[in-house]
């Protein structure tokens, strides 16, 4: 049997107050016409990366709104995720050959873990490469299944897309979280752009108190008296833990006392995390005020929070990126950010809001630098980056959008009229605060002037006969 999470219960009425009245306002009356769908979610792990925080929150959510959804987790040992691991990165680009016998390992786990699946489902949302080759095998038992993809593979390795295109080509819908991430031939009937979310009262995010905050930081080896920046990813190469302490370095120069914090989740999924790791160790033994923490050593959510709250600027200098959640996570706490301009990294940080988006450890350093002595203006970005966050990188946000692709998929089950959806980056709008376009005898709403911007570019690409394939119209 496939692994079942539990995530407890949890009451979108609890977000009142925090998340937007009228995105609140939508969901309960989209989620009305889905009361008693069975939706499965079906991903790699259970803890450790976006995917899975996301579902933890999500799961429990769509519960309460109605539905009857699961989250379950394929088995596999460590060659297959060996082999998923450099399928993910051949998929974002890396020069690496799916050996046959790679690809005969990914072909028996995932007979293996069809085999295990049991119970009905109106919707299987199977997330990654991890898992996606279970439904060529298991059928579709009378499930409508989405291909839920996290990665940026819009120039993906050849040998790799020609490995895993077959495979979604018996998927009903897949969702992407930026429309720039799409391949060109993808071969599936309905694509969605859906950008995630973070969930504002998750231990991650939830409000600390300062003095829980200051002790916590404290009792893993922080000094309070002292500046920090700190860094919160996977210990991964495309988001670039040493060039971060490249950076560091070179700002040491002008605050000889910052402490850097480099905090990343190992997760079962990514064996390669271990090497990183232990050259990111092999740095900072030779620096007292680097700090490396992992959730094998006792940091985790609330720690994170601590982390991210008091930190005097956070870093994400992202080389590639599906979509760099911490971002929002660290502007929730009103913490300015300097960050590369990567994936859904400017999405975030749109129209000059939250911080400051560089390319390289020069340009890295100096923002740093600029943050650190500007201090107004580091407490301006990190405010209008929060208001940016609890407009549109919210969970109830995230829950809209997907409760509109589930009524779209679901046969009997669609909404009319539907809400604002901007064309640029698929985000769902309880008001277009972007402005809106008209083109074609449509309004078109839009989350930012520079989603406005590029639909004035080329509106013929997010308005045209493609575009109708992702949720854009107005209600």
């Amino acid at each position: 049997m496939l692994q079942t999470v539990d995530v407890g219960t949890r009451s979108l009425s609890a977000y009142r107050g925090i998340a937007p009245d009228a995105t609140l306002d939508q969901l309960a009356d989209a989620a009305s016409a889905l009361r008693g769908v069975r939706v499965l979610h079906l991903s790699a792990t259970p803890y450790g990366g976006g995917v899975a925080e996301l579902l933890r929150s999500l799961v429990p959510l769509l519960n309460d709104l109605g539905l009857d959804v699961d989250w379950k987790v394929i088995s596999g040992d460590k060659s297959f995720f060996g082999v998923t691991k450099q399928l993910h990165d051949a998929l974002q680009g890396a020069e690496i050959e799916i050996s046959e016998d790679e690809r005969a390992t990914y072909q028996a786990v995932s007979e293996t873990n069809a085999a295990e699946m049991s119970g009905k489902y109106d919707v299987v949302v199977v997330h990654d490469p991890q898992p996606a080759g279970v439904r060529p095998v298991h059928g579709s038992d009378g499930a409508r299944w989405i291909w839920r993809c996290h990665i940026d593979t819009a120039e993906p390795n050849a040998d790799a897309w020609d490995f895993l295109r077959p495979i979604l080509s018996d998927y009903d819908a897949a969702v992407y979280t930026m429309d720039a991430f799409l391949p060109p031939d993808l071969p599936v009937p309905l694509v969605e752009v859906i950008p995630p979310a973070i969930d504002p009262l998750s231990p991650k995010n939830l409000t600390l108190r300062l003095e829980t905050a200051r002790s916590v930081l404290s009792w893993i080896g922080i000094e309070l008296d002292q500046p920090l920046v700190t860094q919160i990813s996977r210990f991964d190469p495309w988001k670039d833990p040493l060039g971060v302490i490249e950076a560091y370095g070179l700002v040491r120069e002008r605050f000889p006392d910052l402490q850097l914090a480099l905090a990343g989740s190992m997760a079962l999924d990514d064996p390669d995390a271990w090497e990183i790791q232990a050259e990111i160790k092999k740095r900072s033994d030779e620096d007292p005020l680097i700090h490396v923490f992992t959730n094998l050593t006792g940091v985790g959510n609330v720690e994170v929070n601590a982390l991210q709250r008091l930190s005097q600027v956070c870093v994400q200098k992202s080389i590639r990126e599906g979509f760099g959640l911490v971002v929002s996570e660290a502007l929730w706490k009103r913490t300015p950010v300097v960050a590369g301009r990567a994936g859904g990294i400017p999405l975030q940080m749109a129209d000059g809001v939250g911080g400051v988006l560089v390319e390289s450890v020069e340009e890295c350093a100096d923002a740093v630098v600029e943050l650190l002595e500007d201090r107004e203006r580091a407490e301006a970005l990190g405010e209008a980056g929060h208001e940016r966050v609890r407009e549109h990188f919210l969970l109830s946000r995230l829950l809209l959008n997907e409760v509109e692709l589930l009524a779209t998929i679901t046969e009997g089950h669609r909404l009319d009229p539907r809400p604002w959806r901007d064309p640029v980056c698929g985000i769902a709008l309880a008001e277009p605060a972007g402005g809106r376009e008209e083109h074609d005898g449509t309004t078109w709403g839009f989350c930012s002037e520079r989603c406005r911007e590029r639909f004035r570019e080329s509106p013929d690409r997010f308005a045209g006969p493609q575009a109708s394939k992702t949720a854009t119209t107005s209600g």
